[in-house]
């Protein structure tokens, strides 16, 4: 019985509500020629940033993925990066 009461009970995280940023600004186009804006949403391993945690909205989020792909295929950006131990 304690188990299920406590397994009902919600924890919520508030933090900085996040905006898609291509939807605030629609002049800024999203092309796989501008290098800076494609690492903005890589990790520093070169994969493409989830959405929740980048904050775009779905349309621009898929967006970004293809035009990062394309980018790679092109070799603007790297697939991945190099480690070394």
């Amino acid at each position: 019985m304690a188990r299920r009461q406590m397994s009902k009970r919600r924890f919520h995280r508030f933090g900085k509500k996040r905006y898609c940023y291509f939807c605030d600004n629609p002049n800024v186009k999203i092309d796989y020629k501008n290098i800076e804006l494609m690492r903005k949403y890589m990790s520093d391993r070169g994969k493409i940033v989830a959405k929740r945690i980048s904050g775009t909205c779905n349309k621009h989020q898929r967006r970004i993925a293809k035009e990062i792909k394309r980018a790679r295929f092109i070799a603007l950006v790297p697939f991945t990066v190099q480690t070394y131990r």
